[in-house]
């Protein structure tokens, strides 16, 4: 019996310093560079500067160029296929590291639109 509790606790404690590895707080990409941990940067998508992905040479492989909370825009490597409907994207999340001046993310997150925002602007309009 004490053998299974002590088990348990073992697992305790390693399924809650495993999920601790991959806890990270929001920064820019100014403070990316000075790090080496995994950060999390909130952004939107430069839209003057171009998106590059081309499946039939790398599908796992999109270029896109995002400004920080504090303006600044970067080049973010994701090695992974263009999400779908990304330029109607407001608000992305990457997960990564800065390497040089790209920052190359493991992962995205994206906001967009409410497919109800349309309806919600008319609806107020008729008010």
């Amino acid at each position: 019996m004490h053998i299974l509790a002590l088990i348990a606790i073992i697992a305790g404690i390693s399924i809650i310093v495993i999920g601790a590895k991959d806890v990270s707080t929001y920064s820019s990409f100014a403070e990316a560079l000075e790090t080496d941990q995994s950060v999390k940067i909130t952004g939107t998508l430069d839209k003057d500067k171009e998106l590059m992905y081309n499946p039939e040479v790398d599908p796992n492989l999109f270029t896109f160029y995002m400004k920080d909370d504090k303006g600044i825009s970067k080049k973010v490597l994701l090695n992974k296929p263009k999400p779908q409907d990304f330029e109607r994207t407001e608000s992305i999340v990457v997960t990564g590291k800065m390497k040089g001046e790209e920052f190359l993310a493991s992962e995205i997150l994206l906001k967009c639109p409410s497919k109800y925002k349309d309806e919600e602007i008319r609806i107020r309009a008729e008010i």
